[in-house]
């Protein structure tokens, strides 16, 4: 469900559309994006848009009940990791290896491809409901 203030109108239209419980992604360049996905491409070039920046821009807007994160992000990318820690409490965030994780972006409503190339700079945003 759609809150307000975020402009680029293909990533409205899908948090508007989002119902709860349904996987919504933003993913660093590298990510694979699973055949038959809903993709949004908004890189511009490395390290632009950064995922952070994207991701702050929806959290705006979408009612997040929780969050799926690869495991690797605490060894690979720690500054990262506390960046999640502090947007998102740890009782709503689980943490699953990266093969896993892929697999679940298979059941994407949609993935956003950021420009980051910061290691394991992936989220999977749970839609939550705002009553």
């Amino acid at each position: 469900m759609k809150k307000d203030r975020l402009l680029n109108k293909e990533i409205i239209a899908e948090v508007a559309a989002l119902g709860h419980t349904e996987y919504f992604v933003i993913c660093d360049c590298g990510l694979p994006i699973p055949k038959g996905v809903k993709v949004i491409d908004i890189s511009i070039k490395a390290g632009n848009p950064k995922f952070l920046d994207v991701l702050d821009a929806v959290d705006d807007e979408l009612v997040v009940e929780s969050i799926i994160l690869a495991s690797e992000i605490d060894e690979k990318s720690p500054a990262l990791a506390k960046e999640m820690e502090a947007r998102f409490p740890l009782s709503v965030t689980k943490k699953v290896p990266h093969e896993e994780f892929k697999e679940l972006t298979k059941n994407a409503k949609c993935i956003v491809r950021t420009g980051e190339t910061t290691s394991y700079a992936n989220v999977i945003l749970i839609g939550g409901v705002n009553f």
